[in-house]
């Protein structure tokens, strides 16, 4: 009689014990403050429940698009044809670069592999130049030679551009169809941010006439675009929170339109909880993940951004609209762009709420 007891006993013990730990998986697994869009409806629904007051949620604006690669690409111009099999024929360096352009496999080269053909082309030019005029060689050929350098080099800004902003993979680094930024990640950013510095300071030398420049890194740095999507993430949360802090804004602000929130600036039960809400929701989880997409914009984006910026000079129209939009600048003017709407939209709510909690004497800092 007492085995079946105990067994019973036991079996209600584990059957509990075992409910209790689905539940905490349940919950965690439904935990609003793990992801960008629940984090920050709850924020509004529990600001609007602390106020008494509706709240009401805006669609965030549509995200700019990256125009499509033909749009994009510019045409690269080319030697003339009798040019080059002129200088194919000459004995240096250069007709081995020619000749690797006029193979099969050259003439479909990818954009980051034509930067390079343009950079060889260059200093084999310079280096044949060099060695017929030192040889007092033949003139004809130094004028040819210096027409295809000065050709190159003057067309050096597109090959760059094709090599950049022209790539199959930055369509996936700046996609808007892989949600939000997370939440919680453990410096997701560390690789793309370093390349895209990395990258930036090489255009940036190449641009200046600074041409012996190593490449190598580059077809790392356009893998890991074909892989991460960061940079659109960022966008899409960048247009959410903007969104959600507006809409917030516009709860705070229907509430200062009544009555104060505490008679002759003394706190009461309910300044108490709005309060409360204040430090526990907005300080202690919005806040966190407004930094890290400070962080991030300023870590991956305005390298980004400096790395268009300074290839303005080829840049397609519809390359600039986007830009305009997406990326962040140094001065930028309200509403203009993704991230000067996320600046307005802060800078507005946090006047709300110094407003309304300045009725209770709980203003908080600027």
């Amino acid at each position: 009689m007492t085995m079946p007891r105990a067994f019973g006993i036991v079996g209600k013990n584990s059957v509990r014990a075992s409910l209790t730990v689905l539940a905490a998986i349940f919950l965690a697994a439904c935990n609003p403050f793990d992801e960008a869009r629940p984090m920050m409806d709850e924020y509004v629904e529990r600001l609007g429940r602390v106020l008494d007051t509706d709240p009401q949620f805006s669609e965030p604006a549509p995200a700019p698009i990256l125009p499509r690669r033909r749009e994009r690409v510019l045409d690269m111009p080319e030697l003339e044809l009798g040019m080059l099999d002129f200088l194919s024929l000459y004995g240096c360096d250069l007709q081995f670069v020619v000749g690797e352009k006029n193979s099969i496999l050259g003439k479909v080269m990818q954009p980051l592999n034509r930067l390079r053909y343009e950079l060889r082309f260059i200093a084999s030019a310079e280096k044949c130049l060099q060695s017929s005029v030192d040889d007092d060689g033949d003139k004809d050929l130094q004028d040819m030679l210096r027409q295809a350098i000065s050709s190159k080099r003057e067309n050096l800004p597109i090959a760059l551009w094709n090599a950049t902003w022209g790539v199959e993979e930055v369509e996936n680094l700046f996609t808007t169809s892989k949600g939000f930024y997370p939440v919680i990640a453990e410096n997701p950013l560390s690789d793309l941010a370093r390349e895209a510095v990395q990258l930036e300071r090489v255009a940036r030398s190449l641009l200046s006439g600074e041409l012996d420049q190593n490449l190598d890194f580059a077809g790392a740095v356009q893998q890991r675009w074909q892989a991460e999507y960061h940079a659109g993430q960022l966008i899409n949360s960048a247009l959410l929170v903007a969104a959600r802090l507006n809409d917030g804004t516009e709860l705070i602000q229907r509430r200062l339109a009544q009555r104060p929130l505490c008679l002759n600036g003394k706190p009461n039960n309910q300044s108490t909880i709005v309060n409360d809400m204040f430090f526990s929701v907005y300080i202690g989880k919005v806040q966190p993940y407004l930094a890290e997409l400070r962080r991030a914009r300023t870590d991956l984006l305005e390298p980004l951004a400096q790395l268009a910026q300074i290839q303005t000079a080829v840049m397609p129209q519809s390359f600039q609209r986007w830009k305009a939009r997406a990326l962040p600048a140094e001065a930028v003017a309200e509403s203009a762009s993704v991230w000067g709407d996320l600046d307005q939209a802060l800078a507005e709510h946090t006047r709300s709420w110094q407003q309304l909690l300045e009725q209770c004497g709980l203003r908080p800092g600027a």
